[in-house]
């Protein structure tokens, strides 16, 4: 078979539906077929459905409006892409204004156009490497001005976002090849990422990053201040009045984390408290660190960072069952620098 024939191999969808979907969120099969072919087409497992699914529960939104966009990311700590789910610049609008203090945006201003030609490497459909050179003619930057009300009067906010520092890449972090999408929609898909920037200057507690800034980028972006700026906080209210989104068993499902929500940092720490505990299996002392280092919500994430690679690792059963005195060495500085750009999120791609 020649090189293009099987570049042209049509992908098959089998994602089978977990017991779950319908138990906890009173989804039947044929709305499971939809959100697999028609909202998520590009879903490699059930448990990123899930995860969005569990997002949109929290949030109280239509998933079938598709709010939320599931991006594959590429992980230093674990070496290959993960499954992260992230909300659409439509959803983050909507927390905006659920605040009932957005009081607009104005038209996206644009920079002057640039044509400039990209050449490297990408990944097809079918995973397999290509070489690629493309032109595209963009704007250099955009700015978007969003209102908010802060005491009674009606104050803007604009931010900047520049295009090829905005861009996302078709092979990763050392491609320069645009998206698709990018080259297809060079304006729009800038105009959607300046608007991100300028609703978490205003709402920076409300609104975090938007899918658009994430897709084609790597987990090492996130703690990248020149891609994203900002520490929202989470908003336990919304979770807290989810139950009745969904129609279904009254079973408890597991609490979603937006880990856009997440501070840089405590990703950085939970991912490598991740990584030197799936070394070296002392569990019971990971869940005893975790315990005493994090607080809040972001206990939530570390331990369930820590579930995800337990559940998977032989070692964890038996070390989780016996009394572990093995205390979890401290993080050196040297430590933190070597692994500043190992994050983790979400489930296998």
């Amino acid at each position: 078979m020649s090189q293009n024939n099987r570049n042209t191999v049509p992908k098959t969808r089998d994602l089978p539906m977990p017991a779950v979907v319908q138990q906890s969120y009173g989804l039947s099969e044929q709305s499971w077929k939809v959100l697999t072919e028609v909202t998520f087409p590009t879903a490699k497992t059930p448990e990123a459905i899930l995860m969005a699914l569990d997002y949109c529960k929290a949030r109280k939104l239509d998933i079938f409006k598709k709010p939320v966009h599931i991006v594959p990311m590429w992980s230093a700590a674990l070496g290959r892409n993960v499954e992260t789910v992230w909300p659409s610049i439509m959803e983050i609008q909507t927390t905006a204004s659920r605040t009932g203090v957005w009081a607009g945006m104005d038209r996206p201003v644009w920079g002057p156009d640039v044509t400039k030609t990209f050449t490297g490497r990408y990944k097809d459909d079918n995973e397999q490497w290509q070489e690629s050179s493309v032109t595209v003619t963009f704007p250099e930057w955009v700015a978007v001005t969003v209102y908010r009300i802060v005491s009674g009067k009606r104050c803007a906010f604009t931010e900047e976002v520049y295009w090829l520092e905005a861009y996302s890449t078709a092979g990763g972090k050392n491609s320069q090849v645009p998206t698709a999408m990018w080259i297809k929609r060079p304006k729009g898909q800038l105009s959607k990422c300046g608007k991100a920037a300028s609703l978490r200057a205003a709402f920076p507690e409300e609104c975090g990053y938007a899918a658009e800034e994430m897709d084609g980028k790597t987990l090492d972006d996130v703690v990248d201040g020149s891609v994203i700026d900002g520490e929202p906080t989470h908003l336990e209210t919304d979770v807290g009045q989810a139950g009745d989104w969904f129609s279904g068993s009254s079973e408890q499902t597991p609490q979603v984390i937006d880990v856009s929500q997440i501070h840089p940092k405590v990703q950085k720490a939970v991912a490598e408290l991740v990584r030197r505990t799936a070394a070296a299996g002392a569990w019971k002392a990971a869940y005893d660190y975790a315990n005493q280092k994090f607080k809040g919500i972001d206990l939530s994430f570390a331990l369930a960072e820590l579930d995800k690679v337990s559940e998977v690792d032989p070692r964890a059963t038996s070390a989780l069952g016996k009394a572990d005195s093995t205390a979890m060495p401290p993080f050196s500085a040297k430590d933190m620098a070597m692994n500043q750009a190992r994050q983790t999120l979400g489930h296998a791609a």
